[in-house]
């Protein structure tokens, strides 16, 4: 099993990390643009072995696709985050130019893998690799529903007072701070309802925060997070290496679920071996549902931007 993490930057470094200590891959390549930052990161990584008992090999590379050849799975970690001054368009039109490189340089050398698309605007930059890197709609996926949904439950935890392990949770919608769909409603704890043990108005906290999980700590740390997405992204990976068929949220492009058409939005997905093996159609309530096509729209939006 080869896996490629394109971008050796916090988040990238990260992905390759957590996937190689859960050891079910036997390589790695990390490859940046950065001419010796792949390979410093690498190096870095597997002087790490023998102390967290894990065989897989990281290889860094700078900038040669030749050495991705063969890939199974395919991270897109690669863009720029937005700078002071710089417009919402002025974001997207780089990032677009970056991604569609990445995934037609990747899909050259690796025509038959599953890319997952971590860069953002994440939904958009998942829906552009659909339209240009000619890959049949299993195989690209967004990565920002299965973080968003670490992020509701460790904040249901806290509200809760309960150990993470009790709770379960999931966030539909797009990966954005007004985008996100936190189901409070499904939310439960060792599958009793959470409404049974906090309020409405906690709960109403809980998906508040959740919303905005991501720029809280852009706030603290002064740049994107990258531990709680690294490991998001290994898990990812994982259920489809070793075909686990287990069900994550996730930016899928739907065709016809949910009453939505070509758009790239988080819901429930399987993943297994073939990457995404199915599309899982929540009875969402008018609420949700009203939530859900508002998000949509903010989505379409941020694609219309999209040269294609």
């Amino acid at each position: 099993m080869k896996v490629t993490v394109v971008g050796a930057g916090a988040v990238g470094a990260s992905c390759a990390e957590y996937i190689a200590i859960k050891n079910f891959a036997s390589e790695v390549v990390l490859l940046d643009i950065k001419e010796g930052f792949a390979e410093g990161k690498a190096m870095d990584l597997m002087q790490t072995a023998s102390l967290n008992g894990f065989d897989t090999k990281i290889t860094g590379i700078t900038n040669d696709y030749s050495k991705t050849a063969d890939s199974d799975i395919c991270v897109i970690t690669s863009g720029i985050p937005r700078k002071p001054g710089m417009t919402r368009e002025e974001l997207i039109g780089i990032n677009a130019g970056i991604v569609k490189d990445v995934s037609s340089n990747l899909v050259k050398h690796s025509p038959n893998t599953i890319i997952i698309v971590v860069s953002n605007p994440m939904d958009t930059m998942a829906y552009l690799v659909h339209k240009t890197a000619g890959l049949p709609k299993n195989r690209v996926i967004g990565m920002g529903g299965a973080l968003d949904s670490a992020r509701f439950k460790y904040r249901l935890a806290e509200a809760l007072g309960a150990p993470i392990s009790d709770v379960d949770g999931m966030v539909i919608g797009g990966h954005s701070d007004t985008g996100m769909v936190p189901l409070t409603r499904l939310a439960t704890r060792n599958s009793v309802p959470v409404t049974k043990f906090i309020s409405e108005e906690r709960l109403n906290q809980v998906m508040e925060d959740t919303k905005v999980g991501g720029a809280t700590l852009t706030k603290l740390l002064g740049t994107s997070a990258w531990y709680a997405p690294g490991a998001a992204v290994s898990a990812l990976v994982q259920a489809i290496a070793c075909d686990q068929k287990k069900m994550f949220p996730c930016s899928v492009m739907l065709d016809g679920e949910y009453g939505m058409k070509d758009i790239c939005i988080g819901a429930p997905v399987i993943l297994g071996r073939n990457g995404i093996e199915k599309i899982v159609e929540l009875e969402l309530n008018d609420a949700e549902k009203a939530h859900m096509k508002e998000s949509a729209e903010g989505v379409r939006k941020t694609n219309d931007l999209l040269e294609l």
